[in-house]
């Protein structure tokens, strides 16, 4: 399989300058898998993003099929965000790659509130898929800088955490980061979802960042939804109760 790794420092330039050539437009299939984990599939490409191990708080939860996608985006090698025990081809590492036509972008952004001092830092991915940018911020939970705001800004889609508690932005951060990144369409990650979680986790439900996000409208897809990319309903969150 043809994989290139680019050198990070062009990060940003490529960014800017170099347009990959996307998979074909068309509907795109978003499938939850719990926790924060979905099954993105388009024409060309499936992508796994988070596979779980069923501990903590995936518990209870049916453990991803890595076999379903052809790659996974992983934002750490921890265990309910990047389990991989069948070592299907994972991308978990920052930098730019090129496989075959699509063009990934993997930067850092701490895991925790500290500077990435408690858990390390996460993996936030950007690429291009049937002609939608789209970004996954599922392991994030600090800062952004500026350098990652230009390279992240203006998806299509993005992923985000919102549930609070020492891996994930609470309601009111990740609000302040999707003002900043400007999405078309946020699916919310890492939040209760009524399920009988551990109160070790300490997720809140999608209250307090619906509460912040006043000029979206809400949708609740159930577990899976198809978008169309020449038909992007904007301003829209997909609340995914799973």
């Amino acid at each position: 399989m043809n994989i290139i790794k680019l050198n990070k420092k062009f990060l940003l330039i490529l960014f800017i300058f170099l347009i990959p050539s996307s998979a074909m437009a068309g509907d795109l299939l978003l499938k939850s898998l719990g926790h924060s984990s979905f099954l993105i599939k388009g024409r060309e490409k499936s992508v796994l993003l988070n596979p779980f191990k069923a501990v903590g708080c995936a518990s209870g939860l049916n453990e991803p099929k890595v076999e379903s996608a052809d790659f996974i985006l992983a934002s750490s090698k921890l265990a309910d965000e990047g389990y991989n025990p069948n070592n299907k081809l994972m991308f978990v590492e920052p930098g730019i790659y090129k496989l075959k036509n699509i063009l990934l972008k993997g930067v850092e952004v701490p895991h925790d509130r500290v500077g990435g001092r408690r858990l390390g830092m996460a993996t936030v991915w950007s690429w291009e898929q049937n002609n939608l940018k789209i970004v996954h911020m599922g392991g994030a939970a600090g800062e952004i800088d500026i350098e990652t705001q230009i390279i992240l800004s203006s998806p299509d889609i993005l992923f985000i955490s919102i549930g609070g508690g020492f891996k994930s932005y609470d309601g009111r951060e990740a609000s302040d980061v999707v003002k900043r990144l400007k999405p078309s369409i946020v699916i919310p990650v890492y939040f209760d979802r009524g399920k009988n979680i551990s109160d070790d986790c300490d997720y809140s439900n999608e209250d307090l960042f619906l509460e912040n996000m006043q000029d979206f409208k809400v949708r609740y897809p159930g577990v899976s939804f198809e978008i169309d990319s020449k038909r992007i309903d904007k301003n829209t969150i997909y609340i995914f109760k799973d």
